[in-house]
């Protein structure tokens, strides 16, 4: 009989159904030690946020054919180690997306019609009837700040109350927004503007942090509310306390901090008038907790049983030579830099290597280059396993090519969007991915962010200019390195520094005489 270990709290509904596949081991507040002892003989290991699953607990296991997160993330399993030994990863993504959708749902009509002030109100014996004033969301623009899983059902909620919906999202096909009945829209200033209630569903990222700032929260209405049950540090808080304390916009409600829990003297408090706050509970539901207990359940079913479980976080590489695992870690690590630095959403994905490969090598680093692509810049979480579905739903097209203008073992990754393409080739060297050509340009480059791309014509002063504006942004240069094809013709500069450039800085190498373009991946 399998023996099933279970080591954080789980819906006992799904105890129950785990219970009904083999033997179930339940530890609570067990230690590493603990833990050890067991897991050492067990075939699949059910865990939530509490348990650390390292590579030395993952060493032990003997016969573990799973580990299950009954949740979205799997920040506390090391997922590589689990990979390396041929463990399936699975978790429960979407048993929470109801929940958060209904909790942002409720804050809107919470801010709307000023619920938690009237109640204060009530419960002091007040009855200030004409102090309580509010707005409808029938016939009100609600802006979405994504489109992904969960973005997609408040959307569809919206519109049952008969709220008109924007949507931002660069790498959601208008396809599946014309399904929804949301108007997408390219700008996210545009989406800020026009919306009545801006509501954000991105992933927290270097490119989503602060991005909701004090530039944007101007651009807002000052009658427009701002709900946030995706990551804290997705707005300034600085900026939004200053736009609710000088009235730029009427209102927010959180649910996501900068830093959870907040504190005791956290200056949103005092504005009771303008704001709503929960504390990161829009996922917690008992349906969702349970949902997340039965998914998890019917995944190790379906590994026990031998079949294909459907949220799988990795893809164990059994049967893939080395050679071709390092071929995958050089696309992925190319993907994710090409992602950054073309403009545009993604169309098609293009993939070049030197030697045919055998056909499971072809698709695990097809996987792989897609995940680098499309993790980045999604809510959902992207693994190589759903990698292709993803890229499928939103319209991505994908080639593979042999190249005879290619090494062995270099991967050339190829990004093309409506209006830009960007081609990136790279190699491992020692056990570093090198960046080796850009757009055609030859170089030799350590693979690590952050990155700055410069695009310009060769000639005398233009690095030196460069150079002199990232030291006047007190950026400190880690290495660079110039590609051309001729003397005076089109050149690339690839600069690594020890910090993020910021964006006035990325502003005024581009106004630099002969720089062409200017991107940053990091």
């Amino acid at each position: 009989m399998p023996k099933i270990l279970v080591t954080d709290p789980i819906h006992e509904d799904a105890l129950e159904r785990l219970k009904e596949l083999g033997e179930v081991v339940v530890l609570e507040d067990a230690d590493e030690e603990e833990i050890a002892e067991h897991v050492k003989d067990a075939d699949a290991w059910v865990v939530r946020s509490g348990t650390k699953v390292t590579r030395d607990l993952i060493e032990k296991a003997e016969r573990l054919k799973v580990i299950a997160r009954a949740g979205v993330g799997v920040d506390n399993i090391d997922v590589e180690a689990a990979t390396e030994k041929g463990i399936l990863v699975v978790n429960a993504p979407e048993s929470s997306s109801i929940a958060v959708a209904e909790h942002t749902i409720g804050l809107m009509l919470a801010l709307a019609r000023k619920i938690p002030q009237a109640d204060r109100s009530v419960r002091r014996g007040e009855w200030r009837r004409k102090d309580f004033m509010g707005v409808e969301l029938a016939g009100k623009t609600l802006g979405l700040v994504g489109l992904g899983r969960i973005g997609q059902q408040v959307a569809k909620r919206a519109k049952a109350f008969e709220m008109e919906v924007l949507a931002y999202d660069p790498y959601i096909p208008e396809r599946v927004a014309r399904e929804l009945g949301v108007e997408l829209v390219d700008d996210l200033h545009e989406l800020l503007e026009r919306a009545d209630f801006v509501s954000l569903h991105v992933p927290l990222t270097d490119e989503t942090e602060g991005l909701i700032g004090e530039e944007e929260l101007k651009r807002m209405k000052p009658t427009a509310f701002l709900i946030n049950c995706a990551r804290g540090p997705i707005v300034d808080e600085d900026a939004l306390l200053k736009a609710l304390k000088e009235g730029w916009i009427a209102g927010a409600a959180l649910d996501v901090y900068w830093e959870e829990p907040p504190g005791e003297d956290h200056p949103l408090y005092e504005l009771e008038e303008e704001t709503v706050l929960t504390p990161h509970i829009a996922g917690s539901t008992a349906e969702a907790q349970r949902a997340a207990g039965l998914i998890v359940a019917r995944e190790i079913e379906r590994v026990l049983s031998g079949e294909i479980p459907e949220n799988v976080v990795n893809l164990p590489l059994a049967g893939v030579p080395d050679d071709v695992r390092e071929m995958m870690e050089v696309g992925e690590a190319l993907a994710d830099v090409a992602a950054q630095v073309v403009e545009g959403r993604p169309e098609v994905v293009r993939v070049r290597v030197g030697e045919e490969p055998d056909e499971r090598s072809k698709e695990a680093l097809k996987r792989a280059v897609l995940k680098g692509c499309l993790d980045r810049i999604l809510t959902e979480p992207v693994t190589m396993v759903n990698a292709v579905d993803v890229a499928r739903d939103r319209g991505i097209n994908f080639e593979f090519a042999v190249s005879d203008g290619l090494d062995e073992d270099e991967v050339e990754v190829e990004i093309e969007t409506e209006g830009d393409a960007v081609r990136f080739r790279g190699r491992m060297i020692g056990d570093t991915p090198y960046l080796t050509a850009v757009d055609g340009y030859e170089l030799r480059f350590k693979l690590k962010t952050p990155l700055l791309f410069v695009w310009h014509v060769d000639r005398p002063g233009v690095v030196g200019d460069v150079g002199v504006i990232l030291g006047e942004h007190g950026v400190n240069i880690a290495a660079m390195e110039v590609g051309r094809r001729e003397r005076g013709g089109e050149a690339i500069m690839v600069i690594r520094t020890d910090e993020k450039p910021p964006e006035e800085c990325l502003r005024a190498i581009e106004e630099v005489e002969h720089v062409r373009r200017v991107e940053l991946a990091d």
